[in-house]
């Protein structure tokens, strides 16, 4: 009980009103008056106290102000080493290519044969997300009498035998996977197959090869064609994106193109494939598994 005592009389301390007047000092007269309690005087100092610690943690965390605070970094400061990064990368090239101008000058006096840094030539700053690839139909119409003067009939023997060809112990990689909407079909001049598949799916070599033509053509949008061992050819059409370039040895299974819908007789994404053995076409249905 006299335990009990004190504690009773701490909590009717805490819970006391007080009253926190504010007095005109020459009439004595009461202008302001508040009733407190010592356990609200508390609480309202807690919560004070944890709104200034939450607006203190915001503001150095998500502001500029943080700056200000020793031991704080500049917030532009990541952006501001890749800017310094890409101009003393352009002072390094530009040094460079000074000092294989002055070399070139006193290899040409002296008569000696000149040498040329594939690595230091400069194209620009090309904005690569402001290209287009779009045609113009001026582009079009030059293409398409281009093609006409020098188009080369591969089909003029109409009585070429299309059955299948022993290819040996030749293994093809699939270009892609998807679902073969029209076939092999020579008599309606269909030499290949088209193959419908997801627009951004990368189209692969069937083999190991050498590209031989990569280009954009009227009829069948962008074209890639890979010359491959024994007197085979496969061609890759209606593509949206060519990744390689005429000349560049592939491998089978790398990725040559992007599935597209480019060229006027396109009807939607898919891959028209052709395979030629020995200026025939064959029926890729019956080499590859899509």
């Amino acid at each position: 009980m006299q335990h009990q005592k004190p504690k009773r009389k701490r909590i009717e301390k805490l819970r006391r009103r007080y009253k926190l007047a504010l007095l005109d000092t020459d009439t004595f007269e009461e202008k302001l008056s508040i009733k407190l309690t010592r356990l609200g005087v508390i609480l309202l100092t807690l919560l004070l106290t944890l709104i200034f610690t939450v607006i203190t943690i915001y503001l150095i965390a998500f502001t500029p102000l943080r700056e200000y605070i020793p031991g704080y970094a500049d917030v532009d400061l990541p952006s501001k080493m890749y800017a310094l990064n890409r101009k003393a990368d352009s002072l390094e090239n530009a040094f460079k290519l000074k000092d294989q101008y002055i070399n070139n000058l006193k290899s040409i006096i002296n008569g000696d044969s000149i040498a040329i840094n594939p690595s230091l030539i400069t194209h620009g700053n090309i904005n690569y997300d402001t290209i287009s690839m779009g045609i113009s139909r001026e582009d079009s119409l030059l293409r398409e009498e281009y093609e006409a003067q020098t188009k080369f009939n591969l089909y003029q023997n109409q009585t070429l035998n299309y059955s299948k060809v022993d290819l040996g112990n030749l293994n093809f990689f699939p270009p892609l996977t998807g679902i073969i909407t029209r076939g092999f079909n020579p008599s309606l001049e269909h030499f290949g197959v088209d193959i419908v598949a997801n627009e951004s799916e990368a189209i692969r070599a069937i083999m190991d090869g050498i590209v031989i033509f990569s280009d954009w053509t009227l009829e069948t949008g962008y074209v890639i064609g890979l010359q491959h061992k024994n007197n085979l050819i496969s061609v890759y059409k209606h593509n949206s994106v060519l990744l390689k370039q005429q000349g560049t040895f592939v491998k089978a299974g790398d990725p040559i193109s992007i599935v597209g819908e480019s060229g006027e007789l396109s009807t939607g994404p898919h891959l028209h494939l052709e395979i030629w053995y020995n200026t025939k076409p064959i029926n890729p249905e019956e080499y590859i598994s899509f």
